[in-house]
């Protein structure tokens, strides 16, 4: 089975910063509007760094993730992953397009 390793995070308030603005992104109320600008943009929901540099996530987090070292940023893409694969059933039906591999 497969199991994360535990890299020691080296910039925890940043690291918290990001993350507590993915979790308001990823909230219920506010997923749909998030899969619309995403739709809206044509990218590609998995493609984090895209919709980061787009300001999607917000405007300051793309700078709050440049100043982050490369574990800490594998860190939270790997968070972003993990909260777009949490996405409600009706979500992801919804905005198809957006999660689809081709």
């Amino acid at each position: 089975m497969f199991e994360q390793s535990m890299i020691p995070i080296q910039d925890q308030q940043r690291v918290s910063e990001v993350s507590a603005v993915l979790e308001r992104t990823f909230a219920t109320g506010s997923v749909a509007a998030f899969l619309k600008q995403v739709q809206s943009a044509g990218l590609r929901v998995r493609d984090f760094e895209g919709i980061l540099s787009r300001g999607l996530i917000g405007a300051s987090t793309p700078a709050l993730y440049a100043a982050l070292p490369d574990s800490d940023r594998g860190q939270v893409r790997e968070r972003y992953l993990a909260l777009v694969e949490r996405v409600a059933p009706e979500h992801r039906a919804k905005f198809l397009k957006v999660y689809a591999y081709y």
